[in-house]
């Protein structure tokens, strides 16, 4: 089979495609012909060394998000059948690229996967695990802090496949939400549910103060300056700690799989309650164009690989 594995760390050009041995089903796992992956700034971070890989050194295969058919069921693998529609999240934070989704074929275990309904096509479907996870357990640190009904909360990043999500939820959530776009993408946001639209080009710290802060970008202390004191901030990845005389609570959300979590918001994008955005498909061989892509920003949605 063809997959594309980094065969350094670096930027785009040391990802390959080569012929791969096709994989084989083991104990409580199947092997999932991919159609769709989805690219993701974590892939990009893997090939340069960023999100570290252990001590083994390349090559590997980047790819988290994936969605395709079950082509072999694994002994002692109940949840599937050939030909069933799944998708899932390889936890790349545990397989290190062993496997990555960038590939013809995935061997995943059964309880990275969920069924596919019918409605939802793969490329949608690839665009959902990593970024919605991220954004629905994100945001359950905010609601632990046990705001009142209304309370504001200010998305950084709403116009990405993160923040998306998030000012979806919250407004589901019933939080009053102020969501950052990026330029000319102001009308996307608003139709995500947005109470309030806040240019790329704001000072940050004049639309507060709010009560929690969902960093998806992340920006930092320019986010942190809009929460109140005693109020919340979540972030992507490590930010600077604020002042501790403010009492604000910083929450560091990384990503873990919860399939039954995963299912559900399958399931709410597949029937419309939940929106998400595509900007481009490319085949599974341009996987380094996808990465410069990604690397030169601007993108309108998630860029998916496309495969057969």
């Amino acid at each position: 089979m063809l997959g594309v594995v980094a065969a350094a760390l670096g930027g785009p050009e040391v990802l390959q495609v080569t012929e791969l041995p096709e994989p084989e089903a083991g104990p409580g796992q199947v092997v999932v012909r991919v159609r769709a992956v989805c690219v993701h700034p974590a892939d990009v971070a893997a090939t340069t060394g960023e999100i570290p890989r252990g001590p083994d050194t390349p090559p590997f295969s980047p790819g988290w998000d994936i969605a395709g058919e079950v082509t072999s069921v694994g002994p002692g693998t109940a949840d599937f059948a050939v030909g069933d529609r799944v998708a899932g999240m390889i936890p790349w934070y545990s397989t290190r690229g062993v496997p990555g989704g960038y590939a013809e074929f995935v061997a995943a275990d059964a309880d990275w996967l969920v069924p596919l309904p019918d409605p939802l096509d793969f490329v949608s479907a690839a665009t959902v695990p990593l970024n919605a996870q991220t954004a629905h357990q994100g945001l359950s640190l905010v609601s632990l802090a046990m705001l009142p009904a209304g309370s504001s909360i200010l998305v950084t990043g709403a116009s990405g496949g993160v923040g998306g999500f998030v000012t979806q939820f919250a407004r589901q959530s019933g939080y009053r939400v102020l969501a950052q776009a990026s330029d000319g993408d102001e009308q996307w946001v608003s139709s995500l549910g947005a109470h309030e639209v806040v240019p790329r080009s704001a000072d940050l710290a004049a639309v507060g103060p709010v009560a929690a802060v969902f960093d998806a970008v992340p920006v930092g202390e320019a986010a942190a300056a809009a929460v109140e004191d005693r109020g919340v901030v979540v972030a992507t990845r490590p930010t600077p700690a604020l002042v501790p005389a403010r009492g604000v609570r910083q929450e560091l959300q990384l990503i873990r799989l919860d399939r039954e979590l995963l299912a559900g918001l399958v399931e709410q994008v597949a029937a419309g309650r939940l929106r998400t955005r595509v900007a481009a498909t490319m085949p599974l061989t341009e996987a380094a164009e996808a990465h410069r892509r990604v690397l030169a920003g601007g993108l309108r949605g998630k860029l998916v690989l496309t495969v057969g």
